[in-house]
């Protein structure tokens, strides 16, 4: 049996595939195969949830067919074009984790796949160039051009802390959490749409700012060479929209190292302004929040204890992130039960998490 937890961003949303800051965590909250390994190059996984059956074969081309499977034969296909030996095998998959609720159940498939079919290499191979192999299999074969944060979070976690990740240079190093504060994931009851062909137009969009600025600034290759400075004085030649998107991107990679440093410093009261910033800059500049993630971070910051809430993974519904004294956990979730559906005639989830090590083999 393996497993590989899903995940939670405390700060530095869409920061990852513009070469910047983040600061995820992964949570106990997560995905499990079960299997035996054999000899026939057949893949075939039963859905302990619906079960569903599905499969194919590691010596032939599957093509992608928009269900749950592609992300198992999408790692596969990556494994296969690096050269690792993979096994073939029969599996039942099974999940605590929430769909479409941008916790990256999808990079949590990916491990968890990659770990089962490299069976006995797997724990041979560096966590962070496994995390590196399931990004491929997502941008190349799924077709989501996402970041790395995802996998390397899931992959390389560490048990009471955050990992930050220069997204750039790939340096990393845990960033222990507070013991007297507990993680809280409120999930709106709004499946995350933010889908793959509106994902890729915010990535365009870094781009095309980059593209913009990089006349004047050679030394601009990505969105994390920019500072405010150099933003405020070529914004008046930028798209708005693209102004706005790389906007977030500059002030978002100062709040990961603020947040950082008001961690290590104690200084909960300043990260609960770094979580409010962010909210409002990924709704404001980038325009990825929801009317019900909205409300959500709302009636959260209205319940005493509650030290930071924001939105968290891609957008467009899903879940939040919320800092809370262990002690006000409770409250927060009576009033989420009480407030929240009358603002949005949806049905909310409250999920107390904790940050958990990296996936791996439990047997």
């Amino acid at each position: 049996m393996v497993r590989a937890p899903g995940r939670v961003n405390l700060i530095g949303e869409h920061t990852d595939y513009n070469l910047g800051f983040v600061l995820p965590a992964a949570i106990d909250l997560e995905i499990r195969i079960a299997y035996l390994p054999t000899d026939d190059h057949r893949v075939e996984l039963v859905r302990l949830d619906t079960g569903e059956r599905d499969g194919f074969e590691l010596d032939r081309p599957r093509p992608k067919a928009g269900t749950w499977l592609d992300y198992v034969a999408g790692t596969a296909w990556a494994l296969g074009e690096a050269g690792l030996p993979m096994t073939g095998l029969r599996g039942v998959i099974a999940s605590t984790l929430p769909t479409s609720a941008g916790l990256s159940s999808s990079a949590a498939i990916e491990l968890a796949s990659a770990w089962a079919l490299l069976h006995d290499a797997a724990p041979e191979i560096e966590p962070f160039e496994l995390a590196k192999h399931c990004q491929r299999a997502e941008n190349a074969y799924v077709g989501v051009q996402s970041g790395l944060m995802d996998q390397f979070a899931e992959a390389c976690g560490v048990a009471g802390a955050a990992v930050l990740l220069d997204c750039r240079s790939s340096e990393w190093r845990p960033i222990p959490l507070p013991a007297d504060v507990a993680l809280v994931v409120c999930h709106t009851g709004s499946a995350r749409r933010l889908e793959r062909s509106e994902y890729n137009v915010r990535r365009s969009q870094c781009e095309a700012a980059v593209a913009a600025m990089a006349g004047d600034h050679p030394e601009v290759l990505s969105l994390r060479d920019v500072t405010r400075e150099l933003l405020a004085e070529a914004e008046p030649r930028l798209d708005p929209v693209a102004a706005r998107r790389a906007r977030h991107i500059v002030s978002e990679n100062e709040r990961v190292g603020e947040t950082v440093r008001a961690l290590a410093a104690g200084d909960l009261e300043r990260v609960g302004a770094m979580f409010a910033a962010s909210h409002a800059s990924l709704r404001d500049d980038f325009e990825v929040s929801s009317p019900e993630l909205d409300a959500m971070v709302d009636v959260a910051v209205g319940v005493p204890g509650v030290i930071a809430a924001r939105m968290t993974g891609a957008g467009f519904g899903g879940c939040t992130i919320n800092l809370v004294r262990p002690d006000a956990v409770e409250a927060l979730r009576a009033a989420v039960d009480r407030d929240y559906p009358s603002r949005t005639g949806l049905t909310p989830m409250v999920l107390p998490v904790r940050a958990v090590g990296g996936a791996g083999r439990l047997v």
